[in-house]
């Protein structure tokens, strides 16, 4: 690594989105994954489809107890 670096010629913002969105990455335990892959290979749909699929019923379930516990 050097102990200076010029900048002098840089272009301020030339990368810069204003609209970018950023994703959370999720990382996923090897056993949860291969199995996720296999399921989703065997109903031919993504393993993102199918996480998202889990998930939003997951979310419908906690929210009817919420619901209910209120």
């Amino acid at each position: 690594m050097k102990a200076e670096y010029d900048f002098s010629k840089g272009e301020r913002g030339k990368f810069y989105n204003c609209d970018a969105e950023f994703r959370v990455p999720i990382y996923l335990d090897e056993d949860v994954e291969q199995f996720l892959t296999q399921l989703s290979a065997d109903k031919h749909i993504d393993v993102q489809a199918l996480v998202n699929e889990w998930l939003r019923s997951n979310i419908r379930l906690i929210q009817s107890v919420q619901t209910v516990e209120s």
